[in-house]
């Protein structure tokens, strides 16, 4: 640090420590330049919150704001003053194990909580001493690796590429994000730390963006195992020609760089325009006016792992949870209940409630499902735990404890599901069914003849046609954090209503996966009736649980849309109003949505695409009328030329509670517009 040599640490927190080496920087070194300290502050830093794909599913962008900014508090209590987060990478194969960490499959509602979270950590003011600096990642098409194997190779089309998978990081550019982290995969051919028409072309170039683009781990010094590079001095030279700043771990640029100038390989103005980014990041981040405003030991103190924090933790973990069946009233249970059996490993893992990516938490801090009920239910309710089964392996011998415990019990909670170190990166897994003996766990305790509720706790959809069938409720409660234990509760005693709707297609079988919503039509569309058509021999080609799906422990109806025109120029607005009532007893929050279908177009366009969603709360039997106002850009797409335009022709609206269960409505756009200049075809063409 005297000499100079360092510009950001990452993984190195803690008020009192990051002062101490901020001193050396900015009093002992020639330059007086304050160190960068980074972290992977993910959902939560001390306090965990429910793991992105999961507050993905409350559907709920101020909640999710909320969450990053009790994060920024206690990150930046710490020392820390950057984070590599969101990652906004979109995902439609849940075998990949980073789908965890994202929004799940949809663009619009992953460029939604892009928003969400870049404000969330950066606040309205980045100098200020409790913001994060964020860093959208991983650009770009990370989600798209080739079989779900993390690393590998994404091959899609141009549109695709434009239209699912940028989206996101063009809403964090928008939200003003000081940082975008490269991702470890090539696009059509071009890996992404030498993609100069991604990074320069489009990020940079076309979208204005001017913040510090960092390489991910060791990325750079990769470029050689992908086969452009020959040695690190290459890598180095194609990394900062395609605008990557900062060289993350692999000391590429420290070694090769200074000999790549004096023999002409590099120019100067690059070395200096990528100085002057991380330069003006911490001027930014108000580090030259007072280097040592983030590291301060009675804030750390005082703000980190507050009971208001647990508290808001809690209720983000509330609305995160799907229910997915509940077949007669099981749910929500009497807290009176003479005896609970709670039954599978992961119901007393205080780990795995953290998911992964969970930075500073701690286990000891956490709350596993089984205390949360035990500290829920009446003194006289008897709550016995049974491990049954763990979670991978073929050990049987726990069976006929947790089949004896099913017998004796009024209601068995039975929780399945991932470890949290089963998801995440390099994490992918090749089959997505319950690992393990697991399911027959379930077989042998629900063929005990109790009622049973089935809990999933995982960072992927996992398919479970099985439980889908035999099991009467069930809850998809993904890794919910620090207050899963009380907040799981909450849900199954009916202290709070469940309100999450999926964010990612829930498929039947791994084979039919990659598997989303919003897929391109066929010329031989499914058909029971023809064999000839686009399906299987073996399962339904439907999902198990469609996107936007989610039950409550209320009903919803939803009445005709109306639309404030039949015709309209593509220069015009259309306003949706949908009226949607409570038909149940009891109170419950709702996720509307709206999609749109381009009927006739020049290319295949998909089948849906979501553009608008609002949560609303409803009484019994109380009515709210919900409005959405479409605009060009819901209905643009990118045609054969890579030119986003607005086609003549009739589109049909859809509105609904999930993209399976919809209303119909139509419109007719009577010409045509361009919006913007036509984009480069290949990933490594020049803009």
């Amino acid at each position: 640090i005297r000499a100079g040599a360092v510009g950001s640490f990452l993984g190195v927190a803690g008020a009192a420590y990051t002062r101490h080496l901020q001193r050396i920087a900015v009093e002992q070194s020639r330059l007086h330049i304050p160190l960068l300290f980074a972290h992977d502050v993910i959902h939560g830093y001390r306090t965990i919150f429910p793991v992105p794909l999961a507050e993905a599913a409350s559907w709920d962008t101020a909640a999710v704001e909320r969450s990053a900014r009790i994060a920024a508090v206690e990150a930046t209590a710490a020392g820390l003053q950057w984070t590599f987060a969101p990652m906004v990478d979109i995902a439609r194969d849940p075998r990949w194990g980073r789908i965890v960490e994202g929004a799940g499959e949809d663009p619009y509602l992953g460029a939604a909580m892009a928003r969400a979270r870049v404000r969330g950590f950066q606040g309205t003011d980045l100098s200020a001493a409790n913001t994060l600096m964020a860093t959208a990642k991983h650009f770009a098409a990370y989600g798209a690796a080739v079989g779900g194997r993390d690393y590998a190779a994404a091959d899609l089309s141009p549109q695709t590429l434009y239209a699912v998978y940028l989206p996101p990081f063009r809403a964090a550019v928008e939200a003003g994000v000081g940082s975008v982290m490269a991702s470890f995969n090539e696009v059509n051919g071009v890996p992404m730390h030498a993609n100069g028409a991604l990074i320069g072309g489009v990020l940079r170039e076309a979208w204005g963006w001017d913040g510090v683009l960092v390489s991910d781990w060791n990325g750079i010094a990769e470029l050689i195992p992908h086969g452009v590079a020959a040695n690190p001095a290459d890598a180095a030279v194609l990394a900062i020609h395609a605008g990557v700043d900062v060289d993350m771990v692999s000391t590429s640029y420290r070694a090769a760089l200074p000999a790549a100038v004096r023999d002409g390989r590099v120019s100067m103005r690059a070395i200096d325009d990528a100085v002057r980014r991380v330069l003006r990041a911490k001027y930014r981040l108000g580090l030259f006016e007072d280097p040592y405003r983030y590291s301060d030991t009675v804030r750390e103190r005082v703000q980190t792992l507050t009971p208001e924090h647990r508290a808001a933790a809690r209720a983000m973990a509330r609305e995160s949870m799907v229910l997915l069946r509940n077949e007669h009233g099981l749910l929500p249970l009497s807290k009176s209940l003479s005896t609970i059996a709670v039954i599978g490993a992961l119901a007393a893992d205080t780990a795995s409630v953290l998911g992964p990516w969970a930075a500073a938490g701690r286990a000891a801090d956490a709350v596993c499902v089984l205390d949360g009920i035990r500290r829920a239910v009446s003194p006289a309710t008897r709550v016995r735990y049974a491990r049954g089964a763990e979670v991978e392996g073929s050990d049987t011998s726990g069976f006929a404890e947790a089949v004896r415990a099913a017998r004796e019990a009024d209601v068995v909670v039975l929780v399945l599901g991932e470890r949290s170190d089963m998801s995440g990166e390099a994490s992918s897994r090749a089959s997505i069914q319950l690992p393990g003996v697991q399911r027959e766990l379930a077989q042998r305790v629900v063929a005990a003849g109790k009622p049973v509720v089935a809990l999933l706790m995982s960072g992927r959809p996992l398919a479970t046609p099985w439980l889908a069938a035999h099991v009467p409720a069930i809850l998809e409660t993904w890794f919910l954090g620090t207050e899963m234990g009380p907040a799981v509760a909450d849900i199954l005693f009916g202290d709070y209503a469940p309100s999450g709707k999926l964010p990612v297609t829930v498929p039947r079988a791994t084979g039919q996966v990659p598997i989303y919503y919003a897929h391109k039509p066929t010329g031989r569309p499914p058909s029971d009736s023809n064999r000839y058509t686009t399906k299987y021999l073996d399962v339904p080609w439907t999902p198990l649980y469609p996107f936007g799906y989610g039950l409550s422990y209320t009903t919803f109806a939803y009445a005709p849309p109306r639309l404030s025109r039949s015709t309209m120029r593509a220069t015009d607005t259309l306003v949706v109003q949908v009226d949607v009532r409570n038909t149940g007893s009891r109170a419950g929050d709702e996720v509307v949505q709206l999609y749109v279908r381009d009927d006739v177009a020049s290319v295949t366009r998909p089948v849906e695409e979501l553009r608008g969603f609002r949560r609303v709360t409803l009484a019994p039997g109380e009515t709210k009328t919900i409005s959405f106002t479409l605009r060009a850009d819901d209905l643009a797409f990118y045609d054969r030329n890579m030119q986003r335009v607005v086609e003549p022709g009739t589109f049909t609206v859809l509105v609904g509670g999930s993209s399976a269960d919809v209303q119909a409505a139509h419109f007719t756009v009577t010409d045509g517009a361009r919006l913007g200049p036509a984009l480069p075809v290949r990933a490594g063409s020049a803009p």
